[in-house]
């Protein structure tokens, strides 16, 4: 495993990277709205965002809407300088804990925000994966899209990893076996592959392995 993969938000925040895209989000791209920290008049509107978003005033299965939330609470974090700053900011209904919480949803990794933004992981599952640091955020989050974990089952992993289990153990008491994922291949690629495999006594599944790590030693990481 590469413990240093990239497991941090490298775009600006508040930019809507991801829901900005019409590939993940269709024509609700249209609707992306972006906050900046350091712009005094976005900061007031990101505050505003994130007391509608606190009074429940988006739906929990508008996925977009709630991203845009996470992104408004974690500009305005950066932009007062503190969460109990940002809580304050945005009305007495608003908890620190309620920033928290959200501000780390939006500083998950991109490629774990396209998953949420297209629906495959719900928001409130998010919030737990997001409790999580580095490699385990990515394992957590492919184990819920391919294990179909419950929010329950999420948060239930996501604590039993920040009470010292190993990630790999917690997930398979959720019952989802990590590193094994279902691939539907062309039919040419696909007898190719259990050719090579079979001539050199391998299981296919190593040979994609070697295949994908010579791939991604010569592809820089989105």
């Amino acid at each position: 495993m590469n413990e240093e993969s990239p497991a941090d938000r490298r775009s600006p925040v508040g930019e809507p990277v991801v829901r900005a895209d019409p590939e993940v989000t269709g024509e609700r791209a249209a609707e992306a709205v972006g906050f900046d920290p350091d712009d005094p008049e976005s900061v007031a509107e990101a505050a505003e965002t994130v007391a509608r978003f606190a009074a429940g005033d988006v739906g929990d299965d508008d996925h977009v809407l709630m991203l845009r939330g996470a992104a408004a609470c974690a500009a305005l974090v950066r932009g007062v300088g503190s969460y109990k700053a940002a809580a304050e900011r945005a009305g007495d209904d608003v908890s620190v804990a309620f920033i928290r919480k959200w501000a780390r949803v939006h500083d998950l990794p991109q490629a774990i925000r396209r998953q949420v933004a297209s629906g495959r992981i719900a928001p409130s599952a998010a919030k737990h994966v997001a409790r999580l640091g580095g490699t385990d955020r990515y394992l957590l989050a492919w184990a819920t899209i391919d294990g179909d974990l419950t929010v329950r089952e999420v948060r239930s992993v996501a604590s039993a990893v920040n009470d010292g289990s190993d990630v790999e153990a917690a997930v398979r008491e959720a019952g989802v076996e990590l590193g094994h994922v279902g691939i539907r291949l062309p039919l040419d690629a696909y007898v190719e592959l259990r050719r090579r495999a079979s001539n050199r006594n391998i299981e296919p599944g190593d040979l994609v392995a070697e295949a994908l790590d010579d791939y991604f030693a010569e592809s820089d990481p989105a």
